[in-house]
């Protein structure tokens, strides 16, 4: 949802200010973290770290200037996203379970034309001009965050998903995708294969009926990082 309050501006624009980072160092970044995709370290833990994955090419180039936790809004249009509107949450925390606050936690998805808004998209289906496309927001004390957008849907040659990236402070980001329990074509999308079937259940969640005003359906997905008492493992 849209803040409104100069306090909520004025504490939004901080933490942007904060966790931004420079758009090609960014993108770069994103790349790298693609190229060197993998699964948890050797090292014993109460938790299974959520599997890497890579961003895909369609990241945005320059981040909207609407760019909030709520998708299916833009500023200054009067309508709503087609699709189904959808709340996902959940809490971002290390392989101990302990939450990590202060987290920018990133998504972006296709439309429910199955449009990207990225110059290098060249579908025939019209965009979506009340879909952000992509949103972003920071981790509370307990390591919660929250997103409104629509059910994934599919893309050509893909299953639905969602693109997710983490930017831990000083670190390369994690990125993963979300995919939608007991979708019938994540069977043979060629990405989801990629993870190992012990830990598919990692980068999937249940898109069910919803008790939150406004949306349609809700889903929750933690987000377990490679990192034991706020050391990262990664190697």
């Amino acid at each position: 949802m849209h803040e409104t309050s100069t306090k909520s501006s004025t504490a939004c624009d901080r933490n942007r200010k904060k966790f931004m980072i420079d758009q090609k160092r960014r993108k770069l970044m994103l790349a790298l973290s693609g190229l060197l995709a993998s699964g948890a370290s050797g090292t014993a833990a109460a938790l299974i770290a959520t599997p890497r994955q890579s961003a895909g090419p369609f990241y945005p180039e320059t981040l909207p200037l609407d760019d909030d936790n709520n998708l299916t809004e833009v500023k200054g249009n009067n309508g709503k996203a087609s699709g189904i509107i959808s709340d996902i949450s959940g809490r971002i925390v290390d392989i101990n379970g302990h939450p990590l606050p202060d987290m920018r936690i990133e998504i972006w998805q296709c439309d429910a034309n199955g449009r990207y808004r990225h110059p290098l998209e060249n579908a025939a289906q019209p965009l979506d001009k009340n879909f952000q496309g992509h949103g972003s927001t920071i981790t509370d004390a307990k390591g919660l965050y929250r997103f409104r957008t629509i059910r994934p849907v599919p893309y050509p040659g893909r299953t639905p998903h969602i693109h997710i990236a983490v930017f831990p402070t000083d670190e390369r980001p994690f990125t993963s995708q979300l995919y939608i329990a007991g979708e019938q074509r994540n069977a043979t999308d060629f990405l989801y294969n990629r993870i190992t079937s012990d830990k598919r259940h990692l980068v999937t969640a249940k898109f069910e009926a919803s008790n939150i005003t406004g949306a349609d359906q809700q889903a929750s997905f933690d987000i377990i990082l490679n990192r034991k008492d706020g050391t990262p493992q990664d190697h």
